[in-house]
């Protein structure tokens, strides 16, 4: 899966999804300082999953259109260690194949998915 990780992705999280096999470009050293429609523009043009822990990338994502080639996935854990969260990213994304064209929340306890606008 090609995966867009927003600056504030640790980069153990980002080296472990590449690790796992994942193709993913790190909105830190990739275009730092960029706004967030920007990174969303980015995700459309590569057809690539946002991976962020911003909320605001929800209602971005649904004002913007987002096309059914990229998606949205926001994470809502608690604070954690860097190492903890990179186990905990990577196993839930590889638990599921169904990411793109969604929007999913997750949080501690739950992941909800819902499909973006066509």
């Amino acid at each position: 899966m090609k995966l867009l990780a927003n600056e504030n992705f640790p980069r153990s999280t980002v080296e472990g999804l590449r690790d796992c096999g994942f193709d993913v470009v790190w909105v830190r050293t990739e275009m730092p300082g960029v706004s967030d429609k920007e990174v969303l523009a980015r995700a459309v043009s590569d057809s690539r999953v946002l991976v962020t822990f911003d909320k605001d990338f929800g209602e971005l994502a649904y004002h913007a259109g987002l096309p059914a080639s990229c998606g949205v996935i926001l994470f809502r854990f608690v604070f954690q260690s860097p190492s903890r969260i990179a186990e905990r990213v990577v196993s839930i994304l590889s638990s599921r194949t169904d990411w793109v064209g969604q929007f999913a929340v997750i949080d501690e306890f739950r992941i909800r998915i819902r499909s973006l606008p066509q």
